[in-house]
């Protein structure tokens, strides 16, 4: 399509600036890109997608940009789909992350829905995504949103919706909020309430915190060994922790001490809310950098382990000691198999796994987990990726009682254990991790040497993940070329190793709902599989191999990716 404005965008720029429900400020940042073709373009050559995951974008004017318009825009079709639904008395929860507009986001959307008869709770201040999903549950709300853009850059922002349950909407939801924010053609179908008009009406209800307060006491209560941490270990054993300029500040300080864990070491410097994120790179504790102050404070204080929360708290990130005393980042795969070998072997020595346990993971994380799982006799289950499909299953199996639920995680940081929420959880993430970690300690073990010694008894997996950022109309249409040339021209080897088996997950394989996915299977175990991002411009290559020992491991990581990489950037 290249940079040149069709009559299409160009009509719709100028509904903009014509259309008397657009304030003065959006006309004039409008205004201000008169003759800059490129950026009218990038902002109006569609809607912003509410995908299975809701919205996210970067914030700004156009409606392919997150603001005002597109949020209430959003909120309308939620409402209408809520009230189409023919749900009895319906009512909605709303928290906010701490990106910049967050609380003004969520005011909006409360006021729509307000306007709407919604009765709609929100929390007074930033609260973790996984703290939302527990409140509809608790509230027995119909839905709920949460303003957040996870770990983007600070640039982004975005909109999770909710069911019932708490789980992020299941695409069948999603398509019929989808197809009624299709319906409304006009921003005058957006019903807005005033603040003190919902206040007066009991239509918006500020939540106190009650709701906090039982959150902490249910992720406490998932712990495992409770008297672990009673007596000189609680007082001795020593965390650094760090939000990221999050919402995870409060709640894993408050859970940790709960816990028992008293040295917390919260890093300063990113320790107060801040949308812009200024003290990193990016906001992701999926990335060593994110973690270069936290490791600074560790060695200052001689810290047994670092904990991370993405600005959500949905993700956690944990730093341990390997035998040279530095520091290292745990994969997301690593914490994951230490989490399931901590918790499954402290429900076994009690006598408390269950016979039907499950363990569910997603199909790009690695069999490590699996492995070690199915060890301590739990079965294991992958879904696609993203954590609404774990909370799905949870759902199914809460109302069957065919499995119980033990651990669920995906390879990107996200984690739950315990059935209060319907997604991930960097709270509870933080307690089971430090738990583990001192744990081992009674031992003389840190978590690096449980991991080595996981690799010894069921082998050496190592997982890594490449992405290619590639924004605008130009970017989306060489994602698709990417992705199409995988599809239509597989590979027969790579770097010398057959290719056994090629799942295309767009035709609903494995009985799972169709989504656009490629993985690769090879001769020696190795796989790698291409996704698009579903909430960033991104195309995500993800690859795992298993090796006798970690030079193997790391030999064979290196030849699939670069030969794979290498096809992904000469199309």
């Amino acid at each position: 399509m290249g940079q040149l404005l069709n009559e299409e965008v160009l009509n719709k720029y100028e509904s903009w600036l014509n259309d008397s429900n657009i304030d003065a400020a959006t006309k004039q940042e409008l205004q201000e890109l008169s003759g800059q073709d490129g950026e009218i373009l990038d902002r109006f050559y569609r809607d912003l997608e509410f995908g299975t995951g809701g919205l996210r974008g970067v914030m700004g004017a156009g409606t392919n940009r997150l603001n005002a318009y597109t949020v209430g825009k959003a909120t309308q079709g939620l409402a209408n789909w809520l009230l189409e639904s023919n749900v009895q008395s319906p009512s909605a929860v709303i928290a906010h992350d701490s990106r910049n507009n967050s609380p003004q986001f969520a005011l909006d959307a409360a006021l729509v829905l307000a306007a709407n008869g919604i009765r709609t709770y929100l929390f007074t201040s930033l609260r973790a995504t996984p703290q939302l999903s527990y409140a509809v549950r608790e509230l027995q709300a119909s839905t709920g949103v949460v303003v957040t853009a996870s770990h983007n850059p600070p640039e982004y922002n975005g909109y999770k919706a909710y069911g019932a349950d708490g789980c992020q909407l299941i695409p069948e939801d999603a398509e019929k909020v989808i197809a009624a924010i299709a319906r409304i053609e006009s921003f005058d179908e957006i019903k807005r309430m005033n603040q003190k008009e919902a206040e007066e009406a009991n239509l918006l209800v500020w939540l106190d915190e009650t709701i906090d307060n039982s959150y902490v006491e249910t992720v406490v209560a998932q712990s495992v060994n409770q008297e672990l941490l009673q007596g000189d270990l609680g007082k001795n054993f020593k965390v650094v922790f760090t939000p990221l300029h999050g919402a995870g500040n409060q709640p894993v300080r408050d859970v940790l001490a709960a816990a028992g864990f008293e040295k917390v070491y919260v890093v300063e410097q990113q320790e107060q809310p801040d949308g812009y994120f200024s003290t990193v790179k990016s906001p992701n504790p999926e990335e060593k950098e994110a973690f270069t102050l936290a490791i600074e404070l560790a060695r200052k204080v001689g810290a047994d382990v670092i904990v991370g929360t993405d600005p959500d708290a949905d993700r956690m990130g944990a730093v341990v000691k390997n035998n040279e005393g530095e520091y290292v980042v745990l994969t997301g795969n690593q914490s994951g198999a230490l989490m399931i070998h901590y918790l499954l072997g402290q429900l076994q020595q009690r006598g408390q796994l269950p016979d039907n346990g499950v363990v569910i993971k997603t199909i790009v994380t690695s069999e490590m987990g699996e492995v070690v799982a199915k060890h301590y006799g739990a079965s294991v289950e992958n879904t696609l990726t993203g954590f609404k499909y774990i909370g799905e299953k949870m759902s199914a199996y809460a109302a069957s009682g065919e499995k119980t639920f033990l651990f669920g995680y995906e390879e990107s940081y996200g984690y739950l254990t315990g059935t209060y929420a319907r997604d991930k959880d960097a709270i509870v993430a933080s307690m089971l991790i430090c738990e583990a970690a001192a744990y081992y300690s009674t031992q003389g073990k840190t978590l690096y040497d449980v991991l080595q010694e996981l690799y010894q008894q069921f082998g050496y997996y190592l997982e890594t993940q490449q992405s290619r950022t590639l924004k605008g109309i130009d970017g989306v249409q060489q994602i698709a070329a990417i992705m199409n040339s995988f599809r239509e021209q597989p590979p027969v080897e790579i770097a010398g190793v057959t290719v056994t088996e090629v799942l295309d997950y767009s035709k609903g394989i494995q009985g799972l709902r169709p989504e656009n996915v490629l993985k690769y299977m090879l001769a020696d175990g190795s796989w790698f599989c291409l996704r698009p991002s579903g909430t960033e411009p991104k195309i995500k290559v993800y690859f795992a191999v298993k090796g006798s020992s970690e030079e193997d491991a790391v030999n064979k990581q290196g030849r699939v990716s670069a030969a794979v990489m290498q096809r992904v950037d000469s199309l």
